[in-house]
């Protein structure tokens, strides 16, 4: 049954400044000299509960609003923020920032136009119009769910968050961009213990999108469905270890594309020779059948806009194709040092933050082969299906993740259920060994951490096979 007939619902702003106001401040910020200024405003309204063991342990609700100033100057950036919006304030911040350049360019001239997003997103139910407690019966009803599965459940932890985030940038070129951005996300997470095994199960959904997240997502089912793996793991035999095939589906999300190559075409860590990718546009870094895409105009998902936060058109941008590195991923200052422009991918936790290239929704493109083909086409090896945390070297590229759910792959089948595998390898040596890659696509979601920032993002991989790949588990 829908959740609403309410229809389009627009998002409310608050806080936007005039203009005039925002010229002011540019032209203030470059009165000493300088390449390039912006100033960024947020405004972001949020309500997170957590629910653990049966207990609502916090209810979070609150706004903010504030303001970054910006200047680049020589490849360089001078920033300050404020949360006081007054004019007097603001300009006196810009004449701060501009102190870091010596000399003057004299009176500018700007005439700031307002830019039209070339994709837009429709919220249908607005999540501040829910009251809060139809947001707690949301998480109480996922907790009495999964402790009512099975008794081996000893914690649960039911989590629902909702962000309202009104962004307004204005630049030195004479961009007055905005966007409205609403993210919704339900998490719930449970520990099963058995004897002397405890495991864990974990379970995900969300996107920019609004309260008619749970028209398509059930929350019990999500606590029901984290029980079930937990409970599986419980009972599964140690997952054996050495090197071995290794299929991929797509039901496991693109954690590993993220880690594994996503990072590594972030244009800052490339030019600074912190990426084993640094140098290498037009090599080839990865096998054909793959192609990488960050593509922020996805209706829904978690890593989309419809400008970034640099007042950067949202957009598809191909990385790698066909196994050659055709680009990184630009803000304003990457793309400068290396005489390209930017491909909108300048992103940045808060006004307190400095924009810098993050991924937005990033993903291995569909292939043409069927999935079950690909499991069928080996004799025995590991199916991974869910993939848990990891660490990767970008420099190196060697990376290490752990497998919340996998099974043996017997007779071309998925067979029984191991617990405590790994995958540790090299990045560009796997992508490069892929020789199968499947017609369907499965998206994760997350908050990327970098430089203390963490922003909201989206990840997918479609089902590949890796003809050998290390895996981490019980030897002998």
């Amino acid at each position: 049954m829908p959740l609403l007939d309410e229809g389009l619902i627009p998002t409310e702003r608050y806080h936007m400044l005039d203009a005039g106001l925002l010229a002011d401040v540019i032209r203030k910020t470059l009165s000493r000299g300088g390449d390039y200024a912006d100033v960024y405003v947020e405004d972001r309204r949020q309500t997170a509960l957590v629910l653990e063991d049966g207990r609502l342990e916090k209810v979070i609700s609150g706004t903010e609003s504030g303001v970054g100033i910006r200047l680049l100057y020589g490849g360089r950036t001078a920033y300050a923020f404020s949360n006081d919006l007054a004019p007097e304030s603001l300009l006196a911040a810009a004449s701060e920032v501009s102190r870091a350049t010596a000399g003057g360019t004299g009176p500018m001239t700007l005439d700031l136009r307002t830019v039209r997003p070339e994709v837009d997103y429709a919220i249908r139910l607005a999540p501040a119009r829910v009251p809060v407690g139809r947001k707690i019966g949301l998480v109480r009803k996922a907790d009495a769910a999964a402790r009512k599965l099975d008794a081996r459940i000893r914690q649960v932890s039911a989590v629902y968050r909702d962000t309202a985030q009104n962004i307004q940038i204005a630049t030195s070129d004479g961009t007055l961009a905005g966007d409205d951005r609403v993210y919704t996300t339900a998490i719930v997470h449970v520990v099963a213990a058995s004897d002397d095994s405890i495991q864990t199960g974990y379970e995900s959904a969300g996107g920019f999108i609004g309260f008619e997240l749970f028209e398509e997502n059930d929350m019990e089912e999500l606590g029901l469905r984290a029980v079930r793996r937990a409970i599986m793991m419980l009972t599964a035999r140690k997952a054996p270890g050495g090197r071995m095939p290794v299929v991929i589906s797509s039901a496991a999300g693109g954690t590993m594309i993220h880690e594994a190559i996503g990072h590594g075409l972030e244009a800052d860590l490339a030019q600074q020779g912190l990426s084993v990718f640094s140098s290498r546009i037009g090599s080839q870094v990865a096998s054909p059948f793959i192609t990488v895409i960050d593509d922020s105009t996805l209706p829904g998902k978690r890593g989309s806009f419809r400008f970034d936060d640099e007042g950067t058109q949202s957009r598809r941008t191909v990385l790698v194709d066909r196994g050659i590195l055709k680009s990184y991923m630009y803000d304003r200052l990457s793309a400068a040092k290396d005489g390209a422009a930017s491909t909108g991918n300048g992103r940045r936790e808060s006004y307190r933050h400095r924009p810098i290239p993050r991924m937005t929704n990033t993903f291995i493109d569909r292939g043409e082969t069927p999935p079950e083909s690909i499991l069928s086409s080996l004799g025995k090896g590991l199916l991974v299906e869910k993939m848990g945390g990891g660490q990767v070297n970008t420099v190196t590229g060697d990376f290490v993740f752990d497998v919340q759910e996998g099974y043996l792959i017997e007779g071309g089948a998925k067979g029984e259920p191991v617990r405590g595998a790994t995958l540790s390898g090299n990045g560009p040596a796997v992508l490069m060994s892929i020789d199968m890659v499947g017609s369907d696509l499965g998206f994760s979601i997350g908050t990327c951490g970098k430089d203390a920032q963490g922003v909201p993002v989206s990840d997918a991989m479609p089902t590949v096979r890796l003809p050998e790949i290390v895996v981490g588990g019980s030897y002998g």
